[in-house]
């Protein structure tokens, strides 16, 4: 094992984590008016705006809980249910179908931001780089879905279950080890999808982590008064 996979795969986990926790904290703590959506919905009407968020929330969704429970769960449990081999077919066909829809809805996203004139007037440099940055993502992670009708056994899923769950338990020697076979797409995705906490606390991917539970309690506000 080399000291960059290593680096890239055993210590950068917990580097990308603690600067989503931390500039999170920061931002959340000295700049509370700028965490936020940003929502450009106002800024153009028709169905395709609706479609396109709806196609990529939905999909995304459905793709990251697919990445929490396939990764995280231990082998000796979803055995009771599920086999190594068919684990893998319903992680690719899901992945593939909701990762399709993700897909589907995130270009029409991007083609809106930079081709309407009031979105993209509006838009500012972090909007336009986290957008690609997740197209970028996803594409890779479908491409891994490709890359995985080479090896039906499951065997590469199970090194990668590995590596996360090596992660989750702070062994990051195991960690960089399970992971350090398996192919370059698999990597860069993995990689890739680290990277996207760093970006996290500078971004509007924050508004993922907000629950204004506080509304609930308070007061009505008053607009006009008849």
């Amino acid at each position: 094992m080399s000291s960059l996979n290593l680096m890239l795969f055993g210590v950068y986990p917990y580097v990308a984590l603690a600067i989503c926790l931390i500039g999170s904290w920061a931002r959340f703590d000295l700049s509370q008016y700028t965490w936020k959506a940003g929502s450009s919905q106002m800024m153009t009407q028709g169905k395709g705006m609706r479609i396109a968020s709806n196609l990529f929330h939905v999909g995304v969704l459905f793709v990251l809980a697919g990445h929490f429970v396939g990764l995280l769960t231990p082998e000796p449990i979803y055995h009771m249910v599920i086999s190594t081999e068919n684990k893998q077919l319903l992680a690719m066909v899901s992945g593939g179908l909701f990762g399709t829809l993700c897909l589907i809805g995130l270009l029409m996203l991007i083609k809106r931001r930079l081709t309407d004139p009031r979105v993209r007037a509006t838009s500012s440099t972090s909007d336009i780089v986290i957008l690609l940055v997740l197209l970028a993502q996803l594409v890779l992670g479908l491409l891994t879905i490709v890359a995985s009708t080479k090896h039906m056994d499951g065997s590469v899923m199970v090194l990668l279950a590995d590596w996360a769950q090596s992660v989750v338990t702070l062994q990051p020697v195991a960690a960089a080890e399970a992971i350090s076979s398996v192919g370059l797409v698999y990597k860069l995705h993995v990689f890739l999808g680290m990277s996207l906490f760093v970006l996290f606390p500078f971004t509007r991917l924050v508004h993922i982590v907000s629950a204004p539970v506080w509304y609930l309690g308070r007061r009505y506000q008053i607009v006009r008064q008849k």
